[in-house]
């Protein structure tokens, strides 16, 4: 019998907290479109500085998360909605399992 599971490869980057960019600019990282920016931030998928889309500056945490879309959009078709539904889930799961992991870490202690 052969392995018929598909492999892809992952692809990681560390991104600077700090670092801000213009809408072009992450366009061009994520491989979107404006129109698509602007729709994710419509639905909350993202979150920017500024008032007008030509003011907007996107921070590295809502460049993770651009990319992280751009997966759920182009891999798995979801649409902005879902995708909004999807990232604020799993930040929340990343959330509770840093409280679970500090609350082990200090009833260790004990």
């Amino acid at each position: 019998m052969t392995d018929t599971a598909i492999h892809s490869p992952i692809h990681s980057q560390l991104i600077d907290d700090d670092i801000t960019l213009s809408m072009t600019e992450l366009c061009h990282c994520c491989g979107m479109s404006h129109d698509t920016i602007e729709a994710w931030v419509f639905e909350g998928v993202l979150q920017p500085q500024g008032e007008q889309p030509q003011e907007w500056r996107f921070s590295g945490p809502m460049l993770r998360r651009a990319r992280l879309a751009q997966q759920l959009a182009q891999e798995m078709e979801v649409n902005p909605p879902g995708i909004a539904l999807a990232l604020d889930l799993l930040e929340r799961i990343d959330a509770l399992q840093a409280e679970l992991t500090r609350v082990s870490h200090f009833h260790a202690r004990f």
